[in-house]
């Protein structure tokens, strides 16, 4: 067994240069690695682009790293919840390449899997489409995207072991699953770290093989952004 236990964030990142490309896990701010991130923060590599969900809000997640102006370009399928990277998309600041969610997904997944492009009927008509090349399947048009190619990709999981063997926990399998192993380099932040062994083997959704480095969080925050309740009857 290869233990691939770092002892911190900021040796995990190690390696992380200006102008790379990451992969980012997690959906709104639901599972996202959020110690990586602000070791990312401390560290000041710039001129990144990121290709997440989404770049998080204005005080975490990505959003800390839009405010230092550490990225360049952001890759994601939704953007509604950051007044600063709406403000930088806006003015030309920020390059910004908007992607079908269902697609984000299947790119970093195909990359996971070495698969290098498939096709999809979801974009077709739009900006999306635009300079790919469109195949017809069952008398329905498609295009062709390609798997993303990314540097490292960054993920938080719920346990994980020594091997990097991961268990994620509800929703925050989300993008986690489909980007760990999709970069040349994964990094697994987990909330807890245990042994070889500890983990039930039928519980595993992502095997070590696809992980090059993990480690314990130091904390986790368990953000809501828009909180919805009930109104108490009269």
């Amino acid at each position: 067994m290869i233990d691939k236990r770092v002892k911190n964030a900021a040796a995990a990142i190690e390696g992380i240069k200006d102008g790379m490309t990451l992969m980012l896990g997690g959906f709104g701010l639901c599972g996202i690695p959020e110690n990586s991130i602000n070791a990312l923060v401390e560290s000041d590599v710039k001129d990144l682009t990121c290709i997440s969900n989404n770049a998080g809000v204005d005080d975490f997640g990505l959003g800390l790293l839009l405010h230092k102006r550490q990225i360049k370009k952001m890759i994601s399928s939704y953007v509604g919840e950051n007044a600063e990277f709406e403000r930088q998309m806006l003015s030309g600041e920020l390059d910004v390449e908007l992607t079908p969610q269902g697609t984000l997904a299947e790119k970093c997944r195909a990359a996971q899997a070495g698969i290098p492009a498939f096709y999809t009927p979801a974009g077709f008509g739009t900006e999306v489409a635009q300079g790919k090349e469109v195949k017809e399947f069952k008398g329905k048009p498609h295009i062709l995207e390609h798997a993303y190619e990314a540097d490292y990709s960054i993920v938080k999981a719920w346990k994980g072991d020594h091997a990097g063997n991961l268990i994620f926990k509800g929703s925050a399998r989300n993008f986690n699953h489909p980007m760990a192993g999709a970069g040349k380099i994964t990094i697994a932040e987990v909330e807890e770290l245990v042994a070889p062994g500890e983990l039930d083997p039928n519980q595993i959704h992502i095997p070590g093989i696809m992980i090059q480095r993990i480690f314990q969080g130091e904390k986790f925050e368990k953000r809501i952004e828009q909180r919805t309740v009930r109104k108490k009857d009269n």
